[in-house]
Parts: C-alpha cells; sequence; structure tokens
C-alpha cells in the first residue's frame, strides 16, 4: 500500500484534514466551473455554433476547443492537482499513484466487468445504433479513459466521495456526491453545441444518481479510482455507436429504460453491501 503522506499544513480552511480537503476541492472546482462558463459560454460560444454550423475553424472555435479540453471536462483533476502541488504538497507523484494503484486487481476486473457489461448489454438490446462502426467504440474509450474518465473521476470518486465518507453516512455522502456532479454538468444543457441540449435534464439527473451508487459499489470494493474512470470512460464511449442520450437521458422513459435502472440501481446497492461487510470481517479479523 502506498504510504500515506502527512499534508503541510498551508493555506488550510479548517483544522480537520477531510473538511479541508473537501472545501478545496469544492472551491478549485467552482472557480475552474466559473472560469469555463464566463469564457465558453458567454465570451466564445458565437464561435462554437458558427463552427456547428459551417466547420470551418476559426481562432476563437480553437481558443473555445482548448479551453474545453484543458479546463472544462478535466476540471476535477485540475482542481486535485493544484490542491495536490500548492495547498498539500504533497506532490504529482503521489496523486498519480493513488489514481492509478489497484491493491485487488482480480477482483476489481471482475466488479467493473460487472457493470460494464451490463451497460452493454443495455445498449445492445435497447439501444438505438447511430450508424457508426464498433470500433470507433474501441477508439472512443482509447481517448475517454484519461480524457473523461481519469479527468473527472480523479475528484469526484478519489477525492469528494472518499472524503465524504468519512464524515457522512451511507447513502448521504453519495447524494450529496451526486448532487454536485449533476449540478457541474448543467452548462451543457444550456449551450446548442452540446449533444445534451434539448435532452431531458431531470433524465439524466436520474441516471446520474443511479451511476454515483455504481461508482461509489465500485470504489467501496477495489479502492481503485483507475476503476471508476474506466467504467465511466466505458459509459461514455456507448455513444460513439448508440444514440448516447436516448439511452441514458430519456424521462419518463419506458419499460426497459426504467427496468435497467431499477436493475443498475439494485445491483449498485448489493456490490456496496457485500464489499461493506468484507470490509467490516477483514477489520475484525485483524
Amino acid at each position: 500500500m502506498e504510504k500515506k503522506k502527512t499534508p503541510a499544513k498551508i493555506f488550510w480552511i479548517t483544522k480537520d484534514t477531510e473538511i479541508n480537503r473537501i472545501l478545496w476541492y469544492l472551491i478549485l472546482t467552482a472557480l475552474l466551473s466559473a472560469f469555463c462558463f464566463i469564457t465558453l459560454h458567454v465570451w466564445l460560444l458565437p464561435y462554437s455554433v458558427a463552427f456547428n454550423e459551417t466547420g470551418v475553424m476559426t481562432p476563437g472555435y480553437f481558443l473555445y476547443a482548448a479551453i474545453g479540453i484543458l479546463f472544462s471536462t478535466p476540471g476535477p483533476f485540475v482542481a486535485v492537482l493544484i490542491h495536490s502541488l500548492f495547498i498539500e504538497r504533497t506532490g504529482l507523484r503521489f496523486m498519480l499513484r493513488n489514481i492509478f494503484r489497484t491493491e485487488k486487481k482480480p477482483r476489481t476486473v471482475i466488479v467493473t466487468g460487472i457493470f460494464c457489461l451490463m451497460a452493454l448489454v443495455y445498449a445492445l438490446f435497447c439501444g438505438t445504433p447511430n450508424g457508426s462502426p464498433w470500433y470507433m467504440f474501441i477508439l472512443g474509450l482509447i481517448v475517454m479513459i484519461p480524457f473523461v474518465g481519469i479527468a473527472e473521476e480523479t475528484g469526484w470518486r478519489g477525492v469528494l466521495q472518499p472524503e465524504l465518507d468519512k464524515k457522512l453516512p451511507y447513502p448521504v455522502s453519495v447524494f450529496i456526491t451526486a448532487f454536485i456532479w449533476c449540478i457541474w454538468h448543467y452548462s451543457a444543457w444550456i449551450d446548442p453545441t452540446s449533444r445534451h441540449y434539448n435532452d431531458s435534464f431531470i433524465g439524466f439527473a436520474i441516471t446520474i444518481f443511479i451511476w454515483s451508487f455504481a461508482m461509489v459499489a465500485i470504489y467501496k470494493a477495489t479502492k481503485s479510482v483507475i476503476a471508476c474512470a474506466f467504467y465511466h470512460a466505458f459509459i461514455d464511449s456507448i455513444g460513439a455507436v448508440y444514440d448516447w442520450n436516448a439511452l441514458f437521458d430519456a424521462f419518463p422513459g419506458d419499460l426497459s429504460v426504467n427496468v435497467f435502472r431499477a436493475v443498475w440501481f439494485g445491483v449498485a446497492i448489493a456490490v456496496w453491501v457485500w464489499a461493506e461487510r468484507k470490509e467490516k470481517l477483514l477489520y475484525s479479523n485483524s
């Protein structure tokens, strides 16, 4: 196990280490989100709309895309990076080891595989293919593991959820993380060039809450941030070959959508309960 570093006591908001991490993560993520909202959705949005209509690359759209790639989706990663380098000063290497550390490899593969298989089966039986070849799913997964999975899960399941778990009972910590994660996505629903534009935000919010329980179940069972990142990227990559919005944003949704949501939620709870019992048994025998 990676030896835990003692954070330097600088820029502390409170004397409580866990609360300090939570507050700094939320502050930094909020500041980055505000920066992206002002630049992307107020200042540079016309360039994105023009590119969407004409396909012509302009300096304005290049800047729009660059800010989106570097600070929008990777906002949670950037927030944790700033916190690691300048606030707790534990360093980049320690941060990356925490992201990629996987102590229970067989369990990680099995648990993560179960949730990925559920998403794939749902897409195969209930999804609408968009006409793209299947290799686009593989290419999408390769791209989305670093630029979506790690970019987001470094913050949500790498910092916020574990630190809240130390202070609050389950499922309160899951609901809080899900709520913040959901609100963080909201700007995509007011961007006319986003794939979420005009979709049901309520449907997406329901899915986000279910996925939050699934993610915390994966993390509880594996203690692996990279496992959560892979699962997150796997789900998003389904959108490379299927109509992602119809699958996951539908509200109220047909019978198949709601049965799937119920099964997914039930499996997430069951895995969490199983992992909790295994953890308690380990502690009692140690």
